[in-house]
């Protein structure tokens, strides 16, 4: 797993987790994956909707998970 990916769920962030650190997180992990830090033009727009789908993923993810010990916000 890449170190630079943070653990975006409560109790480790203490808040719900902004659309940014999701982006940041997402982006990371393609980038580990991909074996590029920046694609090159021809692969720029894949890569952008893999990005996009993993940042989606996570933050269905983080929507639906319940933590035992940790309030959930209602909404």
């Amino acid at each position: 797993m890449c170190r630079s990916i943070k653990t975006l769920r409560p109790p480790v962030l203490p808040e719900e987790a902004t659309e940014e650190e999701i982006r940041a997180a997402a982006l990371q992990y393609v980038r580990k994956v991909s074996g590029f830090r920046a694609p090159a033009a021809h692969n720029q727009e894949v890569f952008d909707r893999a990005v996009d789908a993993v940042a989606e993923a996570t933050a269905e993810l983080l929507a639906g998970l319940e933590v035992r010990g940790a309030a959930r916000k209602a909404g």
